[in-house]
């Protein structure tokens, strides 16, 4: 998941949770009293805590002496997106749905994701291209390229702001 921080006035900087190295993930975890896969969990539900938690440890990167205490973001300037391949496993399980029901169409598939990607993917031009080569291979009678066993954690938000990497991108 990719956490995007939009200071009031700046511009938005996206952090990686992937990126985080196990000491690291661990820090997050005892400050913000969660067990790892709750942070994990906590994330796609764009927990505050969970979020807050990461970009601190990632900040800290480059700033070694940010204080947990210092870094305190308003409720509005973070929010979770899908990196390329949590997108990518979410657009396949979308086509591969294709034909299950007699209304679940190429083109209805294609669309209902070109609309709910911007506010679910950090790289939205990577996923409108993405979508574009599953709905032409769906269009050939071809299955979607399988992702090596990643799936995409179900989001639990509506919230909008696109932006993709560990470090800030301002």
């Amino acid at each position: 998941m990719i956490i995007v921080y939009t200071p009031a006035g700046a511009e938005p900087e996206q952090y990686d949770a992937k990126t985080l190295l196990a000491s690291e993930a661990s820090i997050v975890a005892r400050t913000v009293d969660m067990k790892w896969p709750q942070v994990k969990d906590g994330l796609v539900d764009e927990d505050l805590d969970a979020m807050r938690g990461v970009v601190w440890v990632l900040k800290k990167r480059h700033a070694p002496t940010l204080r947990f205490g210092e870094f305190d973001p308003g409720v509005d300037e973070m929010v979770t997106r899908y990196d390329r391949t949590e997108a990518e496993a979410w657009f396949d399980a979308a086509f591969n749905l294709i034909g299950v029901d007699p209304e679940t169409t190429v083109e209805r598939v294609a669309t209902a994701l070109h609309e709910a990607a911007p506010g679910a993917v950090a790289d939205l031009e990577h996923a409108s291209a993405y979508i574009e080569k599953c709905r032409t291979e769906a269009e050939a009678g071809k299955d979607p390229e399988p992702q090596a066993e990643t799936s995409a954690p179900a989001r639990k938000t509506s919230a909008k702001k696109t932006s993709a990497s560990s470090e800030p991108s301002s």
